[in-house]
């Protein structure tokens, strides 16, 4: 269970533990003063080598991206061309099937 801090009416804070689903205080237990939630910022650490190299895009690296997925694409396209090819050539060269008794009537 989380550990909550409030702070009451003359500036004094203290902290208790409770569940999520609670609803946050509104009155101390102990003084019946009014209190609020304080809120803090989370923690955030960034750890490991040049997380932001990829995180933030540059000039450099868009050209790069795009140069890629262009090369990727004239690759594709040469992929598909030649497999169209290769369907055409074995159609070729496949006998070609008997005629059948209801094709002739």
């Amino acid at each position: 269970m989380p550990i909550y801090e409030y702070r009451r009416e003359d500036g004094t804070r203290f902290e208790l533990i409770q569940s999520m689903s609670e609803d946050p205080l509104t009155v101390d237990p102990e003084t019946g003063q009014k209190v609020e939630r304080v809120l803090h910022a989370p923690a955030v650490h960034f750890k490991g080598s040049g997380f932001y190299n990829t995180d933030y895009g540059t000039k450099r690296r868009a050209r790069e991206m795009e140069k890629s997925a262009s090369d990727g694409a004239d690759k594709n396209d040469a992929k598909a061309k030649d497999a169209k090819k290769d369907t055409k050539e074995s159609k070729k060269d496949a006998p070609a099937k008997p005629a059948s008794s209801a094709d002739k009537k």
